[in-house]
Parts: C-alpha cells; structure tokens; sequence
C-alpha cells in the first residue's frame, strides 16, 4: 500500500489544496492508500525545518512534491 505523507500547517490554503488532490487521485487509483497529515506547528523542530516551505509531499518516504501536487505524477506514482 503506498504511503503519503503530508506536512502541512492549520490556515494554509496550498495545503488544502494538495490534501484535496491527493485525496481525489488515491479515490481514483486501484491500490489502497494510506495518507498521513503531519502539522509542523505541533512539533518545534518540524517547524524550524520546513517553515514556510508547506505543503511539503513524501510518496513512500520520498520526498515528491512541494507547494503544489501534480495529478498526473501522483496517478503514476501510486499506480507503480
């Protein structure tokens, strides 16, 4: 099952819309998906490494995306 992984912050409109994304392209994919959220304002030393820089995207562990999540790439991704 591909993980997701999302770091991401409350009030941030960039990660709203790739939560949205990702969401829509797992529905569409075969394989199950599990999608993990992680706030980097709950953690000190999250928010020192990614500051501003969300939504920042791992696929597996790798790190995929930032800011936007393209559809496409995620489909193949996942679908891999």
């Amino acid at each position: 099952m591909p993980e997701v992984t999302v770091y991401s912050r409350e009030n941030c409109h960039l990660c709203d819309e790739a939560k949205a994304t990702i969401e829509a392209v797992a529905e569409e994919v075969s394989a199950e998906v599990e999608i993990e959220e992680i706030d980097v304002d709950d953690d000190p030393d999250l928010r020192e490494e990614y500051g501003e820089r969300v939504p920042y995207v791992l696929v597996d562990g790798t790190p995929t995306f930032k800011f936007r999540v393209d559809e496409a790439e995620l489909r193949r991704k996942l679908e891999s």
